[in-house]
C-alpha cells in the first residue's frame, strides 16, 4: 500500500535556474506513477504558488488555463479545486537555487509536517552553500577539496585579486557560493580579470568563493535512499571543449557525458563510495548529486547538488537509465523511502 495519496510537484524558483526547474519539474510529474498516486504541479516563484495542471489516478493529465490557475493555500499547504479542498501530503521538489534548495521550502514543509522528497532544511542550507559545504568535508580521508578564499559583499580587503593569486594560483574560478547552473561563474586566467568575476559572481548572491582550478577528469555521481541504506548510481564523465562545464555545455549540447564513465573499476569503487559517504556524514535524503575533480593527486570534491536537474537530458535520468532502472520506479523509490 502506498504512503501517499497526492503528491505535489513544486517547480520554478526566484533564482536564474527557475526555467531549469521548470522542465525539471514537468519531467518529475510526468513520469511519477499515475496508478498509485495523483500528481499536482505548482509553479511558485516569488510567493505567488498557483495549481498549473493535475493528472488523477489513472486519468490524462489536465492543464489550467493561466487566468483560472487556483492559488495555494500556505496555511496547510492544499488547494481548492472545482470546489474541492485538496490537502497534499507528499511534496517532490524541484525547484533549483532559491527557495527549494537552500532549504526554506523545506523549513515551510517541516512545520506542516508534509514529508518531501529532498534533504532537510539544515542539510540543504550547508550544501547549498559551496563554502560551507566544504567545511564539513575538508578533514576526511576519502575526498580532498581544493584551497579556497571566501568573500562577503562588502568586505574591504587591499589587493584582494593580488592575494586571491597568491594563494591560489591562475587559473582559479571565481563564484557564488549559493549559485547552480554556473550562472555567475567565471574561470580566471588573468590578475586583471579577478574584479570583473567577481563583480559577476555577486550578481547572483551575497557571497563568493574563489577557488584554485584543479586539473583532471570531471565526475559526477548521484546517490539516492532506497530504504535502508543509500545507493550510488553509475559515474558520469563529463567531456567540454568550453573552458568548463558551464551552462552553454550544460544545456546546449555543448558537452560529451560519457556513462558509465570510462574509469578502473578502483576508480568507480572511489567515486561511488566518496558519494555515498558524503551522503551518509551530510545526513542527506532523497536524490542528491555529487560533482568531482579526478586529478592525479586523488578525487577532488566540487559541489553537492540536493535538487538535481532532472529533465530528460539530465544527468541523473541517465544515471537511472544506465543502472536499467526504470524512471517511474525509480521515483516511486525516492517518494516511498523519504
Amino acid at each position: 500500500m502506498n504512503r501517499y495519496n497526492s503528491i505535489a510537484v513544486i517547480y520554478g524558483c526566484d533564482s536564474s535556474e527557475w526555467e531549469v526547474s521548470c522542465r525539471s519539474g514537468e519531467f518529475v510529474a510526468s513520469r511519477i506513477d499515475g496508478s498509485k498516486y495523483n500528481v499536482y504541479e505548482i509553479f511558485a516563484r516569488f510567493g505567488d504558488w498557483s495549481l498549473v495542471a493535475y493528472r488523477r489516478q489513472n486519468s490524462m493529465r489536465v492543464i489550467i488555463p493561466e487566468n483560472e490557475r487556483p492559488q495555494i493555500d500556505k496555511t496547510d499547504f492544499s488547494v481548492t479545486l472545482a470546489g474541492e479542498k485538496i490537502k497534499f501530503d507528499y511534496a517532490y521538489i524541484m525547484q533549483h537555487g532559491t527557495p527549494g534548495e537552500n532549504g526554506l521550502m523545506q523549513g515551510y514543509l517541516e512545520m506542516l509536517g508534509v514529508h518531501k522528497s529532498s534533504c532537510s532544511a539544515f542539510v540543504s542550507a550547508i550544501s547549498f552553500d559551496k563554502f560551507s559545504c566544504k567545511s564539513y568535508l575538508k578533514d576526511v580521508d576519502y575526498v580532498k577539496c581544493a584551497e579556497d578564499i571566501f568573500i562577503r559583499s562588502g568586505d574591504c580587503v587591499p589587493d584582494l585579486a593580488h592575494r586571491a593569486v597568491e594563494k591560489l594560483g591562475l587559473p582559479m574560478f571565481v563564484k557564488p557560493t549559493d549559485g547552480g547552473s554556473s550562472f555567475g561563474v567565471t574561470k580566471v586566467k588573468k590578475e586583471e580579470d579577478f574584479d570583473a568575476a567577481l563583480a559577476a559572481a555577486f550578481s547572483e548572491g551575497e557571497t563568493v568563493i574563489a577557488e584554485k582550478a584543479i586539473t583532471g577528469r570531471e565526475l559526477t555521481c548521484a546517490v539516492y535512499s532506497a530504504g535502508t541504506s543509500p545507493v550510488a548510481l553509475p559515474v558520469i564523465e563529463i567531456i567540454t571543449g568550453n573552458e568548463y562545464f558551464d551552462y552553454e555545455a550544460k544545456y546546449l549540447g555543448k558537452s560529451e557525458e560519457v556513462c558509465p564513465a570510462a574509469l578502473s573499476p578502483e576508480e568507480t569503487a572511489l567515486v561511488q563510495d566518496a558519494s555515498i559517504r558524503i551522503y551518509s556524514r551530510l545526513g542527506c535524503s532523497g536524490c542528491v548529486r555529487m560533482d568531482y575533480i579526478l586529478a592525479e593527486d586523488g578525487l577532488y570534491f566540487l559541489e553537492i547538488n540536493t535538487v538535481p536537474g532532472m529533465t530528460a537530458a539530465s544527468l541523473v535520468p541517465k544515471m537511472v537509465r544506465t543502472a536499467g532502472l526504470d524512471m517511474t520506479d525509480f521515483l516511486s523509490s525516492i517518494i516511498e523511502n523519504s
